[in-house]
């Protein structure tokens, strides 16, 4: 029967035999209550001749608020068989596991603040009273158990590079130019379906190295992957097209509104050294408006988007004609990406895009007419997205998180733990510790 104080102390198969108070706490005498401990590790026979006594004293976590000092008098067996390799063994118990000197909660402890509770390693080890390699290796061990070995089937697949860490060059004398020899990304792919958050990453960015993720997967589970979300990289389509051919691709947005906003800053800061001779400046007009020039008209009031276009015709032909086309050809693109989510059938989406395509062509302007060829190579991934609404954001969410967590380790020198720890860090929601407090 367990008294309380064993019962308090909670560690199962030992028995509290007294409490004292030493010069650095209290001390705790333990003995081994579990019968199981008798037990030869290595063939299971019962042992029956002792062959003495040992004091071992495991560290444990804080009770009360103070840890105490644990001293645990186990006794040393004999093996009787004959056969047996284990001449002789000393009792362990599953909390106390054999030569270890800290109880398995507390290393449990130490690793589940690295990776639930958004703990450094540091912090984890000072919280605990541990080394940073033993908590270290307490969070490997610990992230080794939560997370699983594979991951579950997803419908829709989210695909995104993060760079990690800054890249490195070196000066090129025959081109007298720096070169850039090592650009340190990581290709992440992430459950945009099921909440199972980010699945894995691979190291480098290239196609050879996301077709052998997706080749270790099943065909059962590649079979699964419906939709794929990427940016417009033709790496991704490459690799995807290779390993997922059923699986239709899909343009996030957000880049396409992002390439239509850099092709108007272009077009606004060529005509300006163009006309002025010079970068602009306060007191330029133009390039007082730039902000506004890249918010969506739609979410902008009337009035302002009048105040906009009138303010942009007083300027110079030179100036106003090219921004205000740029600026056009952008609003025509983004009525199109408007079309997402509301079921537009084929003649709306065809208005539009000729719409687009013409106030390209006839600006004769260079940027437009590269950011119309982008959006035809692209068409049919833009034309999955305006029938699905499925963007990357969850990727890019996800890659939000890899930077904060490399950001709190001050960098990471280890491309395996930094993968251990990111993946960690964003599957906390699908293991219920979202919140580190």
């Amino acid at each position: 029967m367990v008294d309380d104080t064993s019962r308090l102390l909670g560690l199962d198969g030992l028995a509290v035999v007294g409490v004292t108070d030493g010069p650095q706490g209290l001390v705790v005498q333990v003995n081994t209550a579990d019968e199981r401990a008798r037990m030869c590790p290595e063939c299971g026979t019962r042992a029956r001749r002792s062959k003495g006594r040992r004091t071992t004293r495991p560290r444990d976590l804080q009770v009360g608020g103070r840890r105490p000092q644990l001293v645990w008098t186990k006794r040393r067996w004999l093996c009787e068989q004959a056969e047996c390799r284990r001449k002789s063994f000393t009792e362990s118990v599953p909390e106390v596991p054999p030569r270890k000197r800290l109880t398995a909660r507390l290393r449990s402890s130490a690793g589940a603040a690295v990776a639930d509770r958004g703990r450094t390693v540091v912090q984890a080890g000072r919280d605990h009273d541990v080394s940073w390699p033993v908590a270290s290796a307490a969070f490997t061990f610990h992230a080794q158990q939560v997370l699983p070995a594979q991951p579950d089937p997803v419908e829709v697949l989210g695909v995104d590079e993060v760079r990690r860490g800054r890249p490195r060059w070196v000066f090129d004398e025959a081109a007298g130019s720096w070169v850039t020899v090592r650009q340190r990304w990581h290709v992440g792919f992430c459950d945009l379906s099921g909440g199972q958050g980010l699945l894995g990453q691979v190291e480098g960015r290239n196609a050879a190295v996301m077709a052998d993720w997706l080749a270790a997967r099943e065909q059962s589970w590649r079979d699964q992957v419906k939709f794929v979300a990427i940016d417009m990289c033709t790496i991704f389509k490459s690799a995807i097209g290779r390993m997922l051919p059923n699986a239709t691709l899909v343009v996030d947005h957000f880049h396409l509104v992002q390439l239509a906003n850099q092709a108007l800053t272009e077009v606004r800061r060529r005509v300006t050294v163009q006309v002025r001779g010079r970068r602009g400046r306060k007191g330029n007009r133009e390039w007082e408006l730039r902000n506004r020039l890249t918010r969506c008209a739609a979410r902008m009031p009337g009035e302002h988007v009048d105040a906009l276009v009138d303010e942009l015709s007083t300027l110079p032909a030179a100036i106003a004609a090219p921004i205000l086309a740029a600026w056009n050809a952008k609003e025509d693109l983004l009525d199109l990406l408007a079309l997402a989510r509301i079921n537009p059938d084929r003649r709306q989406v065809a208005r539009r895009l000729h719409r687009f395509y013409t106030r390209c062509a006839e600006a004769g302007v260079a940027e437009l007419e590269r950011l119309a060829a982008t959006v035809e190579t692209w068409w049919p991934q833009i034309l999955a997205f305006l029938h699905t609404g499925i963007t990357n954001a969850g990727s890019e969410g996800t890659n939000r998180v890899i930077k904060t967590v490399a950001r709190d380790a001050y960098g990471f020198r280890n491309a395996v733990n930094q993968r251990l720890r990111t993946r960690c860090a964003t599957t906390r929601k699908t293991r219920g510790h979202l919140d580190p407090h």
